[in-house]
This record gives C-alpha cells, structure tokens and sequence, in this order.
C-alpha cells in the first residue's frame, strides 16, 4: 500500500507523525512502514566507470531542475569522467580497484558515503561489483541499469551474441541490486526493435539511448516513492 498525505490542516504536527502512527497503527498491527516528507530533498551519489552516456545523461537532467534530488557525490573507478564531475561542481572521488585492494577500498567508499550523508547510490554503468558487505548497507538503496533485458546474454559483449543470436528486441533493465548478481527486484525496463540491417554497431547505439531512459525512468520511480521491494519482486505505483 502506498498512501499519500496532505498535513495541511492536519492535527498532528508533522514532527510527531512518525512517533503516532508506528504506536497507534503500525505496533499494533504489526506493520512495516517508512514515512517520508516531500519537502526533504534526497542526497544521491553517482558510481561510474568509462561509459559515459548514462552519467551525462543523469548530470544534465539533474542541472535542468527536472529531479528533485541533491547530486554531492561521484565514485569511479577511472579518472575518465573528473573533468565532466568538475563542470557540474560535483565533488569526484577516484579509487583505483584491484584484487588486492577492493575490500579496503569499498571500507573508503562506504566512509565517503556516510560523510556526505547519501540516500541511495546510483550505478550508472559502474563496471564493478559490490560486496555482500557493501550492498547490505544500502539495502533497496542502489539502482543499477543492466545492458539487456534481463535474464538473457549476460557477460561483457551482451550485443555481439545477440547480434550472432540474429535477435529482433533488444532491451535495458534497472534493478535493486541485491547480494545476488543482476537478479535484484526489477524496477523498469523496456526493449526496442532491430533487425538484419542492424550492425553491431547499430545496436549499441540504440542500446545505449534506452539504457539511459530506462536508468531514469527508475531513478524518476525511486525518488517519486513509488517503489515497493516485496521479497524479490517490486510493485511501481502509476
């Protein structure tokens, strides 16, 4: 259930909802909740590594006004996207991952995290995957955009088996990321059509402008609270 309130004229001052409801309705009732007030503006940190299409992408409808929502924070592995970071004001924090050094690095990144006070993290094609230890921090709080329509081609060239599979959709999807590798609940995804005159190439190009819509369309989604992890599954209200 997702409830939507006005407080204006409402008896109960806002600074004492939460304490009312959980000891009238939500204790007694045994009721999970989070409560949330639109005039809070979320803190949202960026990973990316040396894609760029979907971080330009978030930074320029960020800078439009067209989120509601604080940007303080990019994290990357490469240094490819600091001088973008630095046109837009964005504090750019660069950690160079190793085998060695991931699990003192990921310690870092977490501290950066709580520093800066973010809400949820966004993975904006971050060629990196987080520990169990990270992602139980964060738990329904990071969005990742998967380059296919989820289950199918997985691995690094998701295009050039599809390309050898002769396919006719190509899809994105964006997900909760769960300790368990892109199968976290699905938040949206969408698919576009291509055929045999379509190159390799072709589908990049198009896969690339859909991973971008549907990344947005989810973070849109999240910061809406229109989102309902359920198990493994999530409810989207329209």
């Amino acid at each position: 259930m997702r409830a939507e309130l006005d407080l204006n004229g409402f008896q109960i001052p806002p600074d004492q909802l939460d304490v009312k409801f959980s000891k009238e309705i939500a204790e007694p009732l045994k009721l999970n909740y989070q409560l949330h007030f639109s005039r809070n503006k979320p803190r949202m940190a960026v990973f990316v590594s040396k894609f760029p299409h979907c971080f330009h992408d978030i930074l320029a409808r960020h800078d439009s006004g067209e989120w509601n929502v604080d940007i303080p924070l990019i994290i990357s592995n490469h240094e490819d996207m600091r001088e973008l970071a630095g046109k837009y004001g964005i504090d750019y924090h660069h950690f160079e991952m190793t085998g060695d050094n991931k699990r003192q690095a990921e310690r870092k990144q977490l501290a950066l995290l709580h520093e800066y006070e973010i809400d949820f993290i966004i993975l904006a094609r971050y060629m990196q995957i987080l520990s169990k230890e990270f992602v139980v921090q964060y738990p329904a709080r990071i969005i990742n955009i998967h380059h296919s329509f989820l289950p199918a081609f997985p691995g690094a060239r998701p295009y050039h088996s599809a390309y050898k599979r002769g396919v006719k959709i190509i899809g994105a999807t964006s997900h909760y990321v769960t300790t368990d590798l892109d199968q976290g609940p699905i938040i949206e995804q969408d698919v576009i059509h291509v055929d045999h005159k379509n190159s390799i190439e072709d589908m990049i190009r198009k896969g690339r402008d859909l991973e971008k819509i549907v990344l947005a369309r989810a973070i849109w989604h999240h910061l809406q609270r229109k989102t309902l992890v359920f198990e493994n599954r999530t409810i989207v209200f329209q």
